[in-house]
């Protein structure tokens, strides 16, 4: 479960995406995620946790990863996301 309780978590819940929009990961309230890659939806699916801007991924598969949020950007691994506006 997502540990964004915590008043020092930073909020992630939303969608990220790659500058190219290639990418689209989104990180739901009950701390699953969902990765698009291109046309393909839920390339990637798993949990996530979050500690303090840390944020921890296992995939379904088994598979972790992790990421930081510095400055409004998500650093995943390799990627850079950028949150996705939310519509008004």
């Amino acid at each position: 479960m997502s540990q964004i309780a915590d008043d020092d978590d930073v909020d992630v819940i939303g969608t990220w995406v790659t500058a190219d929009g290639y990418i689209r990961q989104e990180l739901l309230p009950d701390g699953r995620y969902d990765e698009a890659r291109g046309e393909r939806r839920s390339a990637y699916t798993g949990r996530y946790t979050v500690i303090g801007s840390h944020l921890d991924y296992v995939d379904d598969t088994g598979f972790t990863a992790t990421g930081d949020i510095r400055d409004g950007v998500l650093y995943h691994e390799h990627l850079v996301l950028y949150r996705e506006e939310r519509p008004s």
